[in-house]
């Protein structure tokens, strides 16, 4: 559970399994600290140990459940010290542990934990201090999980796997479509989900982006997925009609979210261009669609057909230009120099001067 290098969100999604699955076996340890900066997973596991360590009748007399903010360490070494009633172990939940006034001194309970305690630490926001006696306490006798945020790209492939531990799975277009719109808030795209998946037609085995569309509520046609294809295929006139669209809904659809968007779209042609100058100066052949999928940072090589057709309409030459418009508008996104332009015109201008390189 516990490594010395930094940890992925890849690892983070292992290791939640992991943990999940033991306490469902009902093998506990008496020290567990869940740390990180992604809270989807430390709500889940700290859902889990509230509910899957003693039956209803326990939790009464043996279950304890506080928030950092209104305790010390004092009164959670305390608690942790007293002896269960009518029952062979106690469970003490620390709820947002970051904000415990002397967290570190926990670590007078963790060199010696009592038999009959489970402890669970509730850490979000930050990892604890690995240089404390306390994380080194449970990282020897306990467990200690660790909760990466996902990077962009890693949430799609994420995401697929979610939707078929459902007994489902879910087309590309569907997975761009929700990644766009609901971003890297893990939470909040696992929310809309379980509420799609509760809508579904009986026996519906795969999710489409019409299924996306009429119970989640983002326009299967007018997205920022669908405006940088559009774009791949110089397609102006689609490019446009999804601008106006933008415009008209400026808070599902902020600008700088949207140039942030087309950037990375130009950055993947970019690296396709270079490396197919580099194979042929080099006279070695192209990089694999696995490992060109991986350097774009793509779930998975789905996706590549249409930004290989795109590089051949954008060459790099048209690329550094097109990269310099994008800055130009992303600080005009931020308030400089705008005039009296709204996001919306701002939008259609940059659209106009790519299509016009």
């Amino acid at each position: 559970m516990v490594k010395s290098s930094k940890i992925s969100f890849k690892d983070s999604v292992d290791s939640y399994s992991a943990l999940s699955s033991q306490i469902s076996a009902r093998k506990f340890k008496g020290l567990y600290l869940l740390m990180g900066e992604e809270p989807y997973f430390i709500d889940m596991l700290t859902l889990q140990f509230a509910n899957g360590i003693l039956s209803e009748s326990e939790k009464a007399f043996n279950q304890t459940i506080i928030y950092g903010k209104e305790t010390d360490s004092g009164a959670v070494i305390n608690l942790c010290r007293q002896m269960p009633m009518m029952g062979s172990f106690q469970v003490v939940i620390v709820k947002e542990a970051q904000q415990l006034r002397g967290l570190d001194k926990l670590s007078l309970y963790t060199s010696a934990p009592s038999p009959t305690t489970i402890l669970v630490l509730c850490h979000k926001e930050k990892n604890v201090d690995k240089r404390w006696p306390l994380y080194k306490h449970i990282a020897e006798k306990g467990i200690v999980f660790e909760s990466a945020r996902p990077r962009d790209y890693e949430i799609g492939s994420w995401l697929t796997s979610f939707i078929r531990s459902k007994g489902c799975s879910i087309d590309p277009k569907s997975v761009a479509m929700l990644t766009d719109h609901l971003g890297s808030d893990i939470a909040k795209i696992t929310n809309e989900l379980d509420k799609l998946l509760t809508y579904l037609p009986q026996g519906t085995k795969t999710i489409t982006a019409d299924h996306i569309e009429q119970n989640i509520g983002i326009s299967k046609e007018f997205n920022i997925f669908e405006l940088t294809k559009a774009l791949s295929e110089r397609n102006m006139q689609k490019a446009m009609l999804i601008a106006d669209h933008f415009a008209r809904n400026p808070k599902d659809n902020p600008l700088t979210v949207t140039i942030s968007s087309i950037f990375s779209h130009f950055q993947r042609i970019f690296i396709i261009n270079y490396q197919k100058w580099l194979a042929k100066r080099k006279g070695i052949p192209m990089v694999s669609e696995i490992e060109l999928a991986r350097m774009l940072k793509l779930p998975n090589t789905f996706f590549l057909k249409e930004y290989q057709q795109a590089a051949a309409l954008y060459p790099n030459n048209k690329v550094f230009t097109i990269m310099g418009f994008i800055r130009e508008y992303d600080m005009k996104s931020k308030g400089m120099n705008t005039g009296q332009a709204d996001e919306g015109e701002l939008l259609k201008e940059l659209l106009l001067k790519i299509f016009f390189v």
